[in-house]
């Protein structure tokens, strides 16, 4: 069990009024009770956990509501609390991290409305309403997520991401780093990571579409270009093979990026906080094989062992 104010271990120190487990932290001393820091205070501890078990596993919550009956609101406001917490834990947690090798890209999805209709309706200046993208850097040996974004696919987002993503990287350490050929990168890279970073970008060609073709997806990629931007680059390793492999277990894992649903997010803020959730999940409690069994964190020193699901959601492990 972690403190919810440093992070550090905890020992249980007796129960409130209502039976309710203590926890006092090893570090900085303070006491809390798990209960209160989570919306639908009625639910079990093993409730609760079933619930956001659910939602990193890819179900909706309208199915999370199904499968536990816990209602839809009080669902979506534990996707608030826990989302929040996770917030806190990429910021706090996730900050100096040594790395070697950083792949970042943007991916899309929508809230509310596709940016067609939003357009239509006269709502396409609302930057959380229609066509939005989460830009992610992940490292390519731990499979760390260092930094993400949900914004916009403008240079502002990518200035705003480079950033979060300097602030979680060792400063002192030079690192390559990998993107597509997003035109907002061309000048926010060296203006914010400068000369920490040596930056290279994959430039893909992509079939001419057919006049009459309609498409959900780009066309079919017929090939690649690798491009040094600055710095000194190995060529060999301008890659975002790992971040793209990423971007499809993201879409796996959570509904509101399933394509041609009605599963998308209808509020920016729980978009936001799902992905905090996600990220956090993935990070610190999804161990892979090829890792040896390990999480992201630990293999990237952020973190000394696998957390569970109560440690990430900070829950007892009693009820």
């Amino acid at each position: 069990m972690h403190c919810p104010n440093c992070e550090s271990l905890t020992k249980k120190h007796g129960k409130d009024r209502k039976g309710n487990q203590r926890f006092r932290c090893l570090s900085c001393g303070k006491t809390f009770t798990t209960t209160e820091r989570l919306e639908g205070k009625n639910l079990s501890a093993d409730k609760i956990e079933l619930c956001i078990k659910l939602l990193v596993e890819g179900n909706s919550v309208r199915s999370t509501e199904r499968i536990t009956g816990v209602h839809r609101d009080t669902v979506l406001r534990l996707l608030e609390t826990v989302g929040e917490r996770c917030l806190m834990l990429q910021e706090t947690l996730v900050k100096g991290v040594k790395v070697a090798n950083v792949e970042a890209d943007e991916i899309w999805s929508y809230v509310g409305m596709k940016q067609k209709t939003a357009n239509a309706q006269g709502l396409g200046d609302d930057e959380r309403l229609g066509s939005v993208y989460t830009f992610t850097a992940i490292e390519k040996d731990s499979k760390l997520i260092v930094a993400w974004h949900l914004g916009n696919r403008t240079e502002q987002d990518a200035l705003v991401f480079l950033e979060k993503l300097y602030a979680a990287t060792e400063p002192t350490r030079r690192f390559q780093m990998s993107t597509d050929a997003f035109r907002g990168y061309d000048h926010t890279v060296n203006e914010v990571l400068g000369t920490k970073v040596d930056y290279g970008q994959v430039i893909k060609i992509y079939r001419a579409s057919r006049p009459d073709e309609a498409r959900y997806s780009p066309s079919e990629c017929t090939g690649i270009k690798k491009k040094i931007i600055s710095g000194n680059p190995i060529k060999e390793k301008i890659s975002t093979s790992i971040v793209e492999r990423q971007n499809l277990t993201m879409r796996m894992s959570m509904r509101r990026f399933t394509r041609l649903t009605n599963g998308f997010s209808k509020k920016w803020e729980n978009l936001n906080y799902a992905l905090a959730l996600y990220f956090a999940y993935y990070n610190f409690c999804r161990s892979h094989k090829t890792l040896s069994e390990a999480t992201p964190a630990m293999a990237a020193g952020v973190s000394k062992s696998i957390w569970t699901l109560k440690d990430l959601i900070g829950i007892s492990n009693t009820n």
